[in-house]
């Protein structure tokens, strides 16, 4: 694929410009996971997955000039922090409400077990009626 100069420069601030609208999307996300915002940040992150998709497939066979590659690296790795940061936080969500589904069941099974007259505790007036010596 042969590109005029003018048109390569152009298709790499694109790119870039890309890198920076994928950069400004990952701190949303990351705010919205800092205030446990789970839905909106749901919200972003099909979005985000859906720029990554799109991007992957500009950045292939695109040459950048060796400023425009160190630009392009500090995005993602400011990317990446982010992302890093986000699953912290989606991993901390993850075991608090394994916990709490922990605490349900055992709920859910004391109840049974203490509600359910069949539950094989003995009724003691049953078996031995009173005056019965």
């Amino acid at each position: 694929m042969t590109h005029h100069p003018e048109s390569a420069a152009s298709d790499a601030e694109r790119l870039l410009a890309a890198y920076e609208a994928l950069l400004e999307r990952s701190t949303r996300m990351l705010a919205k996971a800092r205030e446990e915002a789970w839905d909106a940040l749901i919200e972003e992150e099909s979005h985000y997955v859906l720029e990554v998709e799109r991007l992957a497939r500009e950045d292939q066979g695109l040459e950048l000039e060796p400023a425009q590659r160190e630009r392009k690296a500090g995005l993602l790795e400011r990317i990446l922090e982010q992302d890093m940061e986000v699953r912290r936080h989606l991993v901390a969500r993850r075991d608090e409400l394994g916990e709490l589904i922990g605490n349900s069941r055992r709920k859910r099974d004391l109840e049974r077990a203490y509600r359910n007259p069949s539950s094989g505790v003995i009724e003691a007036r049953a078996r031995f009626p009173e005056g019965s010596s």
